[in-house]
Parts: C-alpha cells; structure tokens; sequence
C-alpha cells in the first residue's frame, strides 16, 4: 500500500512537471499571452471554481464552459498557452488546499493544464472556414472536446492504475459524469467565446449571472440530498440502538446492492433510490421484539407470524415520507421469489433480496456462523431462475470477485453473535447445502 502511495506522489508530480515544461517551451515558442485576455478568463475561472457545488460526488462547476471561451478567444491571438494557464487554474481547490492532499491537487492542475492545452491545439487544426460557418455552433466544439477528454481520461486511467484500482468499468464509472459535464458545456462556452471575439470583453461578464443562479440551483438540491441522506441516517440511528446486527446488515445490503446496480450499469438517480430502498427493508424490525429478531431456535408459527408483520410495517413507514414512497414497496415481500413470467416487475426487489441473502448467508447470525463465501455463491448459482433473478445473482458474484474482496466465514469483521452454532435449522441456516460430517463438528 505504502509503495502504491509512493507511485502516486511520484505521477501527480509528474503530471504538474509535464505541465510547467509544456508552458515553459510554449512561452519560449509563442511568446508570452495576452496579460488582459488571461487576466479576464484565469479569473472567471477561479470565481467559477469557487463557486462550484459538489453533486453526488460529482463537482459541478462552470471551470470547462470558461475554460472552452478562453480557446476560442486565445485562437485569434494563436496562444496555446493562455488556455494551458486558465486550464491550470480550473484545477486549484480550496478544499484540497485546506485538506493539504497535494498530490490530488498537483494532479488536477497538470492534468487540467493539459487537457485545455490539447483542446486548444485540436481547435487550431479546424480550419478558419469551419469555425466560422453557420455550422460552427454544432461542429466546432467537438475537435477540443476530444482531445480534452482524451488527455484526462488517459491521465486519470493511467493514476487509476497506480493506486491499484484496475476496473476498467470502475474508470469509466468515475470518468462519465465529467465526461458529459464536458460535452454539455463545450458548446456554451463555444458560444460565449465567439460573443467575446465580436462584441468584446463586457459580454464574459455576464456569466456570472448564469454561474450565481446555477449555483443557487444546485446548493438547493445538495440541501435536500443532504436533509434526506440525514432522515435515512436517523432511521439507521435507531435501528442500530434497538438492534446492532440489523442496522449493520442493513448497510451491507446497501453496499452490495450498488454493486449490483453499478453491474447492471444504472444511472445515478435510479441508484440513489435503490440505495434508499436496500437501507430501508427492515426497518420495520424496530416493532419486533429483540428476542424473536435474535431466537438462535426454530420459530414457532406465531412467531414467525408476528416478524413478518415488520414488512407490512417498512412499507406503511416509508409511504409516509415523501421522498422515500417511490421505493416503498421494494421493502415488501411480494418478490421473495423470482418470476420468470412477469418480466414487468421491476428488478429493484431481486436486486436486494439477493444481496440481503448473500449477507445473510456471510454474516454470523443467532441461529448460524458465518458461511464460507463460496458456498454462498453457490446458493445464489443454484437457486437462479426459482428463487433468485439470474442477472442480479451473477452480478453481485461478478462484483465482488472483481474487486477481490472476500466475505464469510474467516473474514467478518465483528459478531454479535459469538455463541451461534455452526450450522443452523433448515434452509435458513442452511445447514442442507453442508455434509452431515462437517454438521456434526
């Protein structure tokens, strides 16, 4: 670990140093930038760096909007290197600064420096007849923008590597948001940059009105995420002082059912509420008595009776919380079984009931210890297409072996049940699925 660390530092500042050798050589080539060009753009960057509002991990900023104008304008002058500088800019973060985590902000500035740089130069190839025409709006801003997305996804995919995170699907995960933010802003800030070569300087002035009601936009939204991430918490909260194991396999569930999901390569939004959902299915535990959730013995019928009444429960609790009622209905247990013949039904309940079996199976439990990952996973092979959606069984397999984690017997990290027997009654502490040799030990 301490090596891979030691290979990062060593990247991020090389990266930077490309940068600055990359400016020094254009300087020496082209000469110095307009001082009032780049006096203009380098701070409407950094205003719009400032003002940039982080979503869903995602920091939405105006920096490649302004930093496309800047190529546009610095065209007319045939400087690369003012659009290196504003890039270089676009990569300052206060918090980075604050956290002093230099190696991340050395990255960022060099490889936004470069990756203006290029966009800069693929503009230069286009000819004047392109960049000028009707067709201009539409066409143009394709050139810079892949080159642009071309020097950071190698930059990124290159640092990924590094810090030994090798999941190409995980690179373009991290990758795509950025990506699309690009594209949507390379043609506004084409267009801002032809205003500013017909009308003058005073019209880049009027992005900060667009830059200060995005912002408010945005800080609004973060706000309510964050009331909701904070609701959600406060219901984990006390489901975890009525009963630790069933807030904590209430994260996990969670955890494996974004693995799932980013398998089955859902959107952002779609994923957020599946996470909700995973977080949320047992919360109506919180009516059923310690001593039923945690019988290390068979339930009696009544029991069993009076545990399932927390699933109607889940679904009355979370269909009084608006934002939480579209997703209310995957806590219920009307999809227990997969149904190959309703190929309507939406796949977010087979999505956790398969990864809350999977924890289920690795986690030691009152009536069972943990079970060994692998006959887990083959549970969940065997019981695909009757019991289990095939996709979301395979895919949580696949993500988890990907990631070369392992879960299971040997590797939990706490119990709170030290005292569980080794194999449990019936299907539910599959005791079926072992030898009668390894049940007698």
């Amino acid at each position: 670990m301490s090596d891979a660390r030691s290979w990062w530092r060593i990247f991020c500042g090389a990266v930077l140093g490309l940068a600055l050798v990359v400016a020094a050589v254009l300087a020496r080539v082209e000469g110095l930038p307009s001082a009032s060009i780049l006096a203009l753009f380098g701070a409407l960057t950094l205003y719009g760096e400032l003002k940039a509002v982080d979503i869903n991990g995602v920091s939405v900023s105006p920096g490649w909007m302004i930093a496309m104008a800047s190529v546009v304008a610095f065209r007319g002058h045939g400087s690369m290197l003012g659009p290196l500088v504003v890039g270089m800019l676009a990569g300052l973060d206060l918090q980075d600064l604050r956290d002093r985590t230099w190696s991340k902000l050395a990255f960022n500035v060099g490889m936004l420096g470069l990756a203006v740089c290029a966009a800069a130069f693929g503009y230069s190839l286009l000819p004047s007849s392109l960049v000028s025409g009707r067709s201009a709006v539409l066409v143009a801003p394709l050139a810079p923008t892949i080159f642009y997305v071309a020097v950071t996804w190698s930059l990124f995919a290159i640092g990924s590597v590094i810090r030994s995170r090798v999941s190409l699907r995980g690179i373009v995960a991290d990758l795509a948001p950025a990506t699309a933010q690009a594209l949507s802003f390379s043609f506004v800030g084409f267009l801002l940059g032809r205003m500013y070569v017909a009308l003058g300087a005073w019209v880049m002035l009027l992005i900060v009105v667009p830059i200060l009601i995005a912002r408010q936009m945005f800080a609004s939204y973060a706000r309510v995420k964050e009331s909701h991430d904070e609701t959600v918490q406060l219901l984990i909260r006390a489901l975890e002082q009525k009963d630790p194991y069933t807030a904590g396999h209430a994260e996990r569930v969670a955890v494996y059912a974004g693995y799932i999901a980013e398998e089955l390569e859902f959107m952002p939004a779609r994923m957020e509420r599946l996470r909700f959902a995973a977080l949320m299915h047992d919360i109506g535990k919180l009516v059923v008595p310690n001593q039923l959730l945690n019988k290390p013995g068979k339930l009696t019928e009544e029991e069993f009776a009076r545990v399932r009444i927390h699933e109607g429960v889940s679904v009355q609790m979370l269909s009084h919380i608006d934002f939480l009622r579209p997703i209310a209905l995957h806590a219920h247990s009307d999809a227990m079984k997969f149904d190959p013949d309703n190929p309507d039904h939406p796949i977010e309940p087979y999505i956790i009931m398969v990864a809350d079996a999977y924890d289920a199976m690795t986690s030691t439990r009152s009536y069972r210890k943990a079970l060994p990952q692998e006959v887990a996973f083959q549970e969940l092979r065997d019981k695909s297409g009757k019991q289990f959606h095939p996709a979301c069984a395979e895919a949580l397999i696949r993500a988890i072996e990907t990631r070369n984690e392992v879960h299971g017997k040997g590797h939990e990290e706490d119990s709170h049940f030290e005292h569980a027997p080794e194999v449990g009654l019936g299907s539910a502490g599959l005791g079926d699925l072992l030898s009668d040799e390894k049940a007698k030990q």
